[in-house]
């Protein structure tokens, strides 16, 4: 067996054309297998794909990094709409051959089901359209990245703005949810132009695979082997009845302690416990050294892991023009290192933002040692799983000696935090339900109806705010979830695996070793088994249990109680 030699670094596949990548996909179907030559050819087929992915990568995150750089966004434009859709059609073929000769080794199972679902739903036809659609969202990268607000006298990009959203002047709040909104509500035709084209791709891309939907196709494309689109719909359920009630208490909490007739959206982030919070780190650098300090609190190979990164320049935390908005870690397959983005601002957001992207981090980090790239790769809800739990486990040890708060100060952000645990659930249950309406309606064609149906979903998930007056910029919520209009579909994993998360927080609760020493081992697992076995390794049921989230539910608002009547006692 004689391949072509690969590259030593990703480097050299900077400015990859297909035709630089097309002849190690051919050495690779070119060769008979046989069970004796199974582990070079898949190492080959592994080193390959580590490298071209991280090649992938490095030019988005750079393209992420400065949207406004049109030879950055050239540069991953080429790879995510030229080179990765040809190489997706190689690695089918590649797994139809290893699927045909009937061959095995352990640790695999899980990948070479993954495999049959690719080489199933897999259609020549939709390599095109792919491509145009990683296009449109580049499309949608530029518009979003490139929002700025008119504030003070400055233009400044629109996460600079989030620290007033926490003012206590409450006409500062109100006005930079108003500056946050407008710039979506000015530029709502030209998004909702983008997802026109995006929901009738995306149909095509299911019908070519012969499946009714988008919603139906999307099952088993992300390999959701261990539930259905009923499991989803019964946690919808759930949380509706389990959560929603638990939101509008901690609201209504809320609007009690802030002394206001009703609460409006912009009274949502303000510390209620708090004259003046303050910023907890003035920059980047700050925030990853204080950060770092947490996670070797949690476990001193972890924050090993974190000072790493640190020292490798693999963070790029603070908000900036032109940066894409949200938040990411990607993982670099060949180096074997995990990369943050994120756009911080000051705010305590930021802080939990971090210890989330840390956690995916960390995951790549522990299952780096597992010999093939497809064993690392974890599905989505196992990976928001180790990046909620860190949120989690991480946040005893936010406070001083140098860390983020003072003593109160750590109280109220983690009665902020469980807050925001009770509100995501919600939030979840909205954007997932609103998918499913989009692409199972038949109405998702229309903008009008989208904006409308959101509404409705919205009302059914989101209550104990006012939003009164405020149609337009309720509507525009949904044109800030990137993920509607980048990841389809990515969002009932944040549920799933906050109720893992959860459960392993009540762990820690008991036995804050043992559950550390659970978590790491389920992240350690990669991808090698079924979703329900990594949870279960990591110490907690893979579960849509309507009984197992209200009690999950309950011991979050006894801790809630608990806080405020500290922080009541204090004040």
């Amino acid at each position: 067996m004689t391949f072509p030699e690969l590259p030593v670094t990703p480097a050299a596949w900077s400015s990859a054309a297909w035709s630089d990548i097309e002849p190690f996909y051919a050495a690779l179907l070119a060769e008979p297998l046989a069970d004796a030559s199974l582990d070079r050819w898949l190492a080959y087929w592994s080193d390959l794909e580590s490298l071209l992915t991280e090649a992938a990568s490095r030019a988005m995150i750079a393209h992420t990094l400065d949207t406004g750089n049109p030879d950055k966004e050239a540069a991953h434009l080429r790879f995510s709409s030229e080179v990765m859709p040809r190489a997706e059609e190689q690695s089918v073929a590649a797994a139809r051959l290893l699927l045909a000769a009937g061959l095995d080794r352990p640790g695999l199972e899980t990948t070479l089901r993954r495999f049959q679902t690719d080489s199933d739903i897999f259609r020549e036809a939709n390599v095109p359209l792919q491509a145009r659609l990683e296009e449109l969202a580049t499309g949608y990268r530029r518009i979003v990245g490139g929002m700025m607000a008119d504030w003070e006298g400055e233009r400044l990009p629109l996460p600079r703005l989030q620290p007033f959203l926490k003012a206590r002047d409450r006409a500062v709040r109100e006005r930079a949810f108003h500056a946050l909104s407008e710039p979506y509500i000015e530029q709502r035709s030209e998004l909702a132009a983008i997802f026109d084209q995006q929901y009738e791709l995306r149909q095509r891309v299911a019908h070519n695979a012969g499946f009714a939907n988008f919603r139906d196709f999307i099952f088993p494309a992300k390999y959701r082997f261990d539930y259905t689109p009923g499991d989803c719909e019964r946690l919808h359920a759930a949380i509706e009845r389990a959560v929603v009630p638990a939101v509008g208490r901690a609201l209504e909490a809320r609007r009690e302690r802030l002394g206001l007739p009703q609460l409006r959206p912009w009274d949502t982030a303000v510390d209620p416990w708090r004259d003046e919070a303050g910023a907890p780190f003035s920059n980047g650098a700050e925030l990853a050294a204080r950060a770092r300090r947490a996670f070797e609190r949690v476990d001193p190979a972890l924050g090993a892991h974190f000072q790493r990164m640190m020292d490798e320049g693999l963070l790029d935390l603070e908000s900036r023009k032109g940066k894409a908005p949200g938040g990411y870690c990607d993982t670099l397959h060949h180096s074997g290192r995990p990369f943050i983005f994120m756009n911080a601002s000051g705010v305590e957001e930021d802080v939990t933002t971090l210890l989330h992207e840390a956690g995916h981090a960390f995951h790549a980090l522990e299952a780096h040692h597992l010999p093939y790239i497809w064993q690392r790769h974890p599905g989505s809800e196992s990976a928001e799983l180790a990046s909620m739990s860190m949120e989690l486990l991480a946040a005893p040890f936010l406070a001083s000696p140098a860390g983020f708060y003072d003593a109160q100060g750590a109280e109220s952000a983690e009665l902020e935090h469980l807050e925001d645990v009770l509100v995501t659930l919600a939030h979840v249950a909205s954007v997932d339900a609103f998918q499913t309406w989009i692409y199972t309606s038949g109405e998702g064609h229309d903008a009008d109806a989208r904006d409308r149906a959101w509404l409705e979903i919205r009302a059914r998930f989101e209550r104990g705010v006012d939003w009164s007056g405020l149609e337009a910029e309720r509507v525009a919520r949904w044109y800030r979830q990137l993920h509607i209009f980048l990841y389809p579909f990515y969002y009932i994993e944040y549920g799933i695996a906050q109720i893992g998360a959860l459960q392993v927080w009540r762990n820690a609760l008991a036995d804050r070793s043992a559950a550390v020493r659970n978590y790491r081992a389920g992240l350690a697992l990669g991808a090698t088994r079924p979703l329900p076995e990594l949870y279960r390794a990591a110490g907690v049921r893979f579960t849509f249990d309507a009984g197992d989230l209200a009690a999950l539910v309950a011991l979050v608002e006894d801790r809630m109680d608990v806080l405020r009547d500290s922080l009541q006692a204090a004040a």
